[in-house]
C-alpha cells in the first residue's frame, strides 16, 4: 500500500480466488488497511517451515505462505557491498547480485547502488572500491528495458536523469574504483564502468553503446565519457553505429586497463587494489583529485590544482613515515594522517 508510512510494509499476494495482505508494523502504531495481520514470529514460523520441506502451522485466522511467495521473497539485494578482511582491509567490493536479468539496472537496483555509494564515502576505512557481477559471462547488460516498457516518457527521462547523476556521484568518490568485467558491458553497464578510474576485463567481454538501435542516446555519461577516453571521432563511430567491440579493441583504444583470460579479471583487479592499499591513502585521493579536475581545465590551471592538492600531504604524519620506511629499508605503515 503507497499511504502507509515507510517504516511499515505490508505485502499483498493476489491469487485467483483471493487476496491475502500480510502486514509488519513497527512502533509508529498507524493501522494499516490489511485485512489479515501476521507477526513477525508467525511469519518467520511460516517462512523456516517451507523452506524445511513441510507446512509450518499457520496462525489461527491467517493463511500459510505459499512457496512461490518464499521463492519471492527470497530474492536477494540487487547490490551488495562487502568489506574484505585483513590483510586486505581497506578493499570494498560492490556487486552487481541480478544475474537473472544480466544484472539489468532496475529502479530498485540504481536506488540500492546510490545508497552503496554513500556507505562508501562515508567510510573513513575505504581505500579502494571492486565492482563487479555476481553472476558468470555478464557484466551488466544495461537499463532494464522489460521495466522501462512500462514508463511514462517523464518517467523515462526522471530514471535517465536520475542514473547519470548516480554514476557522477560514484565518479566523483575520492577513492579510486576499479571495475571488474565479465561477458557483456553494454549501454548503462558500458557507462557505469567508464564512471570507475580503471578498468579490467575478461578476453570474453563485449562492451559497447547499442543506445542509437532503440531510437535514443546514451543517457548515463556515455557520449561524455567515452570519448575523453578514445577521442571524440571514435566515440562517434561507436556511438554512432551501436557497434559492439571485444576485449582485445577495448584495449587497443584505452577503454579498459588490462585484458587477461576469461574468469582471471577479478583476480588480477584484486591485484591492483592491492598495490593501491598499501600506498598514501591521502596521497591516492589528492592524486586522483588532482588528475581529475585538472583534466577539466587549460594547463595553466591544472597545475595550480596540482600545488594545492600536492600542499594537502606535504604536511602529513604519512609523508615523514615514508621517508623514514625509505631509509630504514621496511615498509611504510600508513594511517592516512
Amino acid at each position: 500500500h503507497t499511504d502507509e508510512p515507510k517504516c511499515c510494509s505490508v505485502l499483498v499476494l493476489k491469487w485467483a480466488d483471493r487476496t491475502d495482505s500480510i502486514a509488519f508494523n513497527c512502533s509508529c502504531h498507524y493501522p494499516p488497511r490489511a485485512s489479515r495481520m501476521r507477526s513477525p514470529r508467525s511469519f518467520l514460523a511460516a517462512v523456516s517451515g517451507h523452506l524445511a520441506g513441510r507446512q509450518a502451522p499457520a496462525a489461527p485466522g491467517h493463511h500459510s505462505l505459499p512457496v512461490r511467495t518464499l521463492q519471492t521473497l527470497a530474492q536477494r539485494e540487487p547490490v551488495r557491498l562487502k568489506k574484505l578482511s585483513a590483510p586486505d582491509t581497506g578493499i570494498l567490493e560492490l556487486t552487481l547480485e541480478r544475474p537473472e536479468v544480466k544484472n539489468a539496472i532496475s529502479w530498485e537496483l540504481m536506488t540500492r547502488l546510490r545508497g552503496a555509494i554513500h556507505k562508501i564515502e562515508a567510510d573513513a576505512t575505504a581505500k579502494v572500491v571492486l565492482v563487479a557481477s555476481s553472476g558468470p559471462g555478464v557484466f551488466c547488460a544495461g537499463a532494464d528495458l522489460k521495466e522501462r516498457r512500462h514508463m511514462s516518457s517523464s518517467h523515462v527521462k526522471e530514471y535517465a536523469n536520475s542514473l547519470r547523476s548516480t554514476f557522477s556521484y560514484f565518479e566523483a568518490l575520492s577513492i579510486p574504483t576499479i571495475a571488474v568485467i565479465e561477458g557483456a558491458a553494454l549501454g548503462g553497464g558500458l557507462e557505469l564502468a567508464l564512471s570507475c578510474d580503471l578498468r579490467i576485463c575478461g578476453e570474453n567481454a563485449t562492451l559497447g553503446l547499442p543506445e542509437t538501435g532503440l531510437a535514443i542516446i546514451p543517457g548515463a555519461g556515455g557520449t561524455q565519457r567515452l570519448p575523453r577516453i578514445v577521442g571524440r571521432a571514435r566515440a562517434k563511430e561507436l556511438i554512432f553505429t551501436g557497434r559492439r567491440f571485444d576485449a582485445t579493441e577495448a584495449v587497443n583504444m584505452g577503454v579498459v586497463n588490462y585484458c587477461v583470460p576469461g574468469g582471471e579479471a577479478y583476480q588480477k583487479a584484486l591485484e591492483l587494489a592491492r598495490e593501491i592499499n598499501q600506498k598514501g591513502p591521502l596521497a591516492i585521493r589528492m592524486a586522483k583529485k588532482a588528475i581529475n579536475e585538472g583534466m577539466e581545465v587549460d594547463l595553466s590551471s591544472a597545475l595550480a590544482v596540482e600545488e594545492e592538492c600536492y600542499e594537502q600531504v606535504l604536511h602529513t604524519r604519512d609523508r615523514l613515515e615514508g621517508l623514514a620506511a625509505f631509509a630504514e629499508k621496511r615498509r611504510p605503515l600508513y594511517t592516512g594522517k
